[in-house]
This record gives structure tokens, sequence and C-alpha cells, in this order.
């Protein structure tokens, strides 16, 4: 399912405007990634929890060569699920 997809499931389930969900879904997305960039933990009741991780520089090893390289450190933006979400998956 694409953007495409959900703002017109949305759209059309709810009686609005296409244009008028696109806005709507995309602030959210800009809200998550505002949080996600001040560290910040986005809890959706009933959906999950997005949450930055971090990863500390270590080293690592070329898989091609053998030769020992630095990996930087990052942050990545992870998803936990919902009890309800995943009792809604697994029935």
């Amino acid at each position: 399912m694409t953007l495409t997809d959900i703002v017109a499931t949305i759209a059309t389930d709810e009686g609005l405007a296409k244009t008028d969900v696109k806005k709507v879904v995309d602030a959210l997305f800009a809200q998550v990634a505002a949080a996600a960039e001040k560290d910040e933990e986005v809890s959706i009741p009933g959906f999950g929890k997005f949450k930055v991780k971090h990863s500390a520089a270590r080293d690592g090893r070329n898989p091609s060569t053998g030769e020992t390289i630095s990996i930087a450190a990052s942050r990545k933006l992870g998803f936990t699920p919902a009890k309800a979400l995943k009792d809604k998956l697994n029935g």
C-alpha cells in the first residue's frame, strides 16, 4: 500500500477531500520525523511507538577483503507495535 492508496482509502471512508487527508497524513509524518530528530518517542495508543535507537561506533570487517574498517555511530528510527496491533495481526 502506498501513500496515495492510504490517502484515497481514508478520504473515501471518511467522506473527506483527498487534498485535506494528504495534508493531515503529511503533517503526521512530519511530526514523527521532528520528534525523532529531537530523540523523542512518539506513542500512538493501539498502534505502537516510534523510538530513536542509537548504535555506537565500532570496528567491523570488509567482507570481501577482510580489512578492518571503522563504522561510525548512527541513529535509527525503530517501531514497536502495540499489543492491540500484534493481537490483530495474529488473530
